[in-house]
């Protein structure tokens, strides 16, 4: 009786290993992420989407890449002051301050760039390189997060009401 009950466990622990393996879609979620694949489908997206030649990639895939890497630095200091301490008034001063101004260096350094991509790239092509680059992120946030990851609008809230949390209510503009 104990051996058969081995012989099944270790049945069921192989089919249960071979369905996983045969899984390429759950497989795929666990892989980890990769900046260099990230990088390599964003720019062949906004290349498509943007519709630009071999030449105009070529000019514009280096301007791009400076100024991300330059608003990286950015980026990542903002990610790290998300982490402040909340009970901490001071500290979250500092950190919204911080990040504020963060928020503005990432904005001129777009600015720039944007003068910098319009001198190899019709306006037009900047522009739906822009919107590509927003529309690629977008894209790939929806298919990180999980169907029920995400929150649903509260049933209990009337229409009409205020539908988002950083807007003021009427009586205080």
């Amino acid at each position: 009786m104990m051996m058969k009950k081995m012989i099944l466990t270790i049945l069921m622990l192989a089919g249960m290993l071979s369905v996983t393996a045969q899984n390429p879609v759950q497989n795929e979620k666990r892989q980890k992420f990769d900046p260099a694949k990230f990088e390599a489908e964003l720019e062949q997206f906004i290349t498509k989407e943007a519709g630009l030649t071999q030449q105009e990639a070529t000019a514009f895939l280096p301007l791009y890449r400076e100024m991300r890497s330059k608003q990286r630095v950015y980026f990542d200091e903002m990610r790290k002051l998300r982490s402040t301490d909340g009970n901490d008034d001071k500290k979250c001063r500092e950190a919204i301050e911080k990040m504020d101004k963060n928020d503005l260096e990432i904005k001129g350094i777009q600015k720039n760039y944007h003068a910098k991509f319009l001198k190899v790239l019709p306006a037009s092509k900047v522009l739906k390189a822009i919107k590509a680059e927003e529309r690629f992120h977008r894209n790939t946030f929806q298919r990180t997060v999980k169907p029920g990851d995400r929150k649903k609008p509260d049933a209990n809230k009337k229409a009409g009401e205020r539908k988002h949390s950083h807007q003021r209510p009427e009586s205080r503009k």
